[in-house]
Parts: C-alpha cells; sequence; structure tokens
C-alpha cells in the first residue's frame, strides 16, 4: 500500500520500440540540497528545474516550517529566501517527510547543531529505516534523540545549544550520512572532518562550496577526508538542477531492452560518484553515447543517447561502483534478465535499508517473472535468460518503493507477458511523470484499477 494513499496497481506490456526524447525530471540530491542550502543561507536563492515529486516538496515544507520563505513559481522556477545559518525556528508542528530517507537525515543534520527541538515522521516505509546511522554522528556536536526502538522514526531531535566540531569517519558508504554531518557542521565552531573510505556522491561538498563555504577533500590514507570550516556565512545563488541520472535510468534501460528503440535523454548530469550506471551498462554491451558534453553549475552533464542492444552479456560488477549506482541496482537487475549469462552484483548490503529491502523485493518480482535469483546479505546474482526469452506474467509487490515499481514497470516492456506491481503510487515521490513519459515514447503502462 502507498504510503500517500490507496494503492495504484499498474501493469506494463510489451510494446514496440521506444523513440524520441525522454525530458526527465531534475536531479533528487540536488534539488532536496538546493532548497536546505537556500534556506540556509542569506538573501533569495533562485531555482530552476527543481524536481516537483513529493519527496523534494516534503524537503521544501520543512524549509517553511524552519522559517524559510520558499516560493513555487510554477514550471520548477522556486525561490528560497534564507534564515542564514543557525537562523533557524522551531517548528510549530511535526516534520513528515514523507518517503525521503535523503530529505529526513540531511534535514536532522542542519538543525542539530541549532538550539531548536524537533520532531520527525515519515510514511510507513520511511518509519522503518535506520536513523542510528545520523543520530549517532549528531550526538558527538551534542545533539540528543529520542525515537522509537532501534533508532526508528517517529523521533525528536534536540539541538546542540553550544555544539563542538567532530571528527567523524563513516562505517558505510552514505551521501546521506557524511552529507548530515556537514550540515551540522554548518554551525559548529572550528572544523568538522568527515572520513569516508569509500567516496560518494559529492554534491554536498560542491554545493556548499558554491554557496561560500570553506570545504577542502584530500586523499589520506584513512581514505576520503573532507574538511568544513564551520559558521560561514553562505550567500544566495542562483542554481540550474541537472536531470537525473537516476531517473534517465529507466528510459534509458527501457531502450536497452524493447528491439528497435531509439532514445535521448537530454541534459543528464553525469558527476563521477554518479555515473556507475552508465559504465556497468557498457561492459554489459548497451549502446550508449553521450553527446554534447559541458559542464554546468559545476556539475558534467552530457545528452544521453541510448539504442536496443540485443547482445546484452552478464558481467561481474565491480563492487567498488556500488555506491556511485546504489539506486540503480533494481533497474541494472532488470536488463541482466534480458543479457546472457549471469550477472553478479556484490558490495550491496546497502540495498536492504532503502525504501524496502531491494534485494528481497527484485529478487521475489524476477522469479515471479521466470529469472531465476541466488542472493546473499550483500551480494545477489541474475541468471540472466537472453533477449526474447524472459516469460513475465508475473505481479510483484513495490513494497512501498519507487525504484522496485518503476522496475518492473521497465521489465514489462520486453517479456513475453505483461508484468504487473501491486502499487505504483510510491513512483510519484521521485518521478511523478514517470507514465506520461514513457506513454510518449512509446510504452504501454496502464493502471490497472482504471
Amino acid at each position: 500500500m502507498s504510503g500517500h494513499g490507496t494503492p495504484i496497481p499498474m501493469t506494463s506490456r510489451p510494446c514496440g520500440p521506444l523513440k524520441g526524447e525522454a525530458i526527465v525530471p531534475g536531479d533528487k540530491s540536488i534539488s532536496h540540497r538546493s532548497l536546505i542550502l537556500g534556506a540556509l543561507a542569506v538573501g533569495e536563492t533562485k531555482i530552476s528545474g527543481l524536481l516537483e515529486g513529493e519527496d523534494v516538496l516534503d524537503t521544501a515544507k520543512a524549509m517553511r516550517a524552519f522559517g524559510a520563505d520558499v516560493v513555487d513559481h510554477g514550471g520548477g522556477e522556486w525561490s528560497v529566501f534564507g534564515v542564514g545559518v543557525g537562523g533557524f525556528a522551531e517548528p510549530d508542528q511535526v516534520i513528515d517527510c514523507g518517503n525521503s530517507g535523503t530529505g529526513v537525515r540531511l534535514i536532522m543534520g542542519c538543525m542539530a547543531t541549532t538550539g531548536i527541538t524537533a520532531t520527525f515522521t515519515g510514511d510507513a516505509s520511511l518509519n522503518k529505516r535506520p536513523m542510528a546511522r545520523v543520530t549517532d554522528p549528531i550526538a558527538l556536536f551534542g545533539a540528543q534523540s529520542v525515537g522509537r526502538s532501534e533508532g526508528r522514526l517517529p523521533m525528536t531531535i534536540v539541538g546542540a545549544k553550544d555544539p563542538v566540531p567532530v571528527r567523524y569517519t563513516t562505517p558505510m558508504p552514505s551521501a546521506q550520512v557524511k552529507s548530515a554531518v556537514l550540515l551540522a557542521g554548518l554551525n559548529a565552531p572550528g572544523q568538522t572532518v568527515v572520513i569516508e573510505k569509500e567516496a560518494t556522491r559529492d554534491h554536498t561538498e560542491r554545493m556548499l562550496t558554491g554557496f561560500g563555504a570553506e570545504v577542502s577533500v584530500r586523499d589520506t590514507e584513512e581514505g576520503r577526508e573532507i574538511t568544513l570550516t564551520g559558521q560561514p556565512e553562505l550567500q544566495a545563488q542562483v542554481i540550474a538542477v541537472p536531470r537525473d541520472p537516476s531517473s534517465a535510468a529507466f528510459p534509458v534501460c527501457a531502450a536497452l531492452i524493447t528491439p528497435g528503440s531509439d532514445v535521448l535523454v537530454p541534459n543528464i548530469g553525469l558527476n563521477p560518484t554518479r555515473a556507475g550506471l552508465f559504465t556497468t551498462l557498457q561492459e554489459m554491451g548497451a549502446d550508449l553515447t553521450f553527446e554534447n558534453q559541458r559542464e554546468e553549475g559545476g556539475e558534467p552533464v552530457a545528452d544521453l543517447r541510448a539504442k536496443f542492444s540485443p547482445d546484452l552479456k552478464g558481467i561481474e560488477v565491480d563492487p567498488a561502483r556500488a555506491a556511485s549506482m546504489i539506486d540503480e541496482y533494481p533497474v541494472v537487475s532488470v536488463v541482466a534478465s534480458f543479457a546472457q549469462g549471469d550477472t553478479v552484483m556484490k558490495g550491496v548490503k546497502e540495498l536492504r535499508v532503502k525504501e524496502s529491502d531491494r534485494i528481497d523485493a527484485m529478487a521475489k518480482g524476477l522469479r515471479a517473472n521466470g529469472v531465476e535469483v541466488d542472493e546473499g546479505d550483500d551480494w545477489w546474482i541474475v541468471k540472466g535468460l537472453g533477449h526474447g526469452n524472459v516469460p513475465g506474467g508475473g505481479t510483484c509487490e513495490s513494497q512501498l518503493d519507487h525504484r522496485i515499481a518503476m522496475s518492473f514497470m521497465v521489465m514489462g516492456m520486453a517479456t513475453q507477458k505483461p508484468v504487473s506491481v501491486d502499487d505504483g503510487g510510491p513512483i510519484a515521490t521521485s518521478f511523478p511523470i514517470f507514465e506520461t513519459l514513457m506513454d510518449q515514447l512509446g510504452a504501454r503502462i496502464v493502471r490497472s484499477n482504471a
């Protein structure tokens, strides 16, 4: 059941070639951070191309609750009139972050060193996710937290009135945890240092620098060390949000497995900490080309063309690439179903604590559609059947997870029989135009209860 309403069953039917341009939404990670850093800056931050999915809209509501003036001008154009570092007001109501782990963890971080109290909750999926990975490091600054057992939401954070700077090594690769600590460090004196053994997406470091914070990054024997000098005055910015590579994954992967397809996805962000999916697909034999490569707003972008690739092969995905494509493993497993041979994915235990247990959800759904899967705590293997040989015909549980639902809708475009999900409602959290966009390309996705 969707955390935002009545379940919406969906079915994807085998279709003809997918053709045309896929104008995917703005990058979700950058959209969240644009709103949050705009709220912590002085002056008016102007944002274009903001992703207007439920997750990001919940973050906009939260910034208003903390005292920032957030204005929707329409068409993805937004303004945020910030309150400055340390300027958050205590919210009057509980902060509902919906389905967004990124939103809640980053917001917890940026209020943790302000002397206010806030209570956070979310939908049924978010309230199952582990928050101790953020509340443990923010406690080092002096913040206190009280939540349900195992560090789950709803949770109240009491911000530190006299925060101290922190040196923290992340126990697992997590851009959310790293970002929460850096955002907490903004209102702490001195230097806050985060060390990550494996590099994760670096949008927070890039954007903090763009807003005027002093951030340095260096490689050490301990890992990648990020140092932030606290208590800066962040300056409002003009931000053009690049289009989301995680959303682009769905029309791209659909084109690769659907005969005759040729899809162009313009203005896609190609940040190296996010582009692992495309490297993996190329290793599998995907026909991908990057056109008009350029840089916008400090982020590398390009127009990405994907064509039907009938000779995909199974590979062993480099575990070191996991952090740069963690959200794309579900749809990669769909592509792997249409490849020849086994695709092996290791070092992916983080998938078990996302919006759902994504290894479990995808394994069950793939098996329901005739694909054999082996799995362990932090690995799984998809035994590809080759193009034209994937039966389909199954109904999959989305488990309140937008990426699970979209992955199986992609799968149904090239299987022998239609593929269904019990609830496509969560898709709206990150990709509200998914059905319309895929329909315009030539897909056949229907709401089963329509």
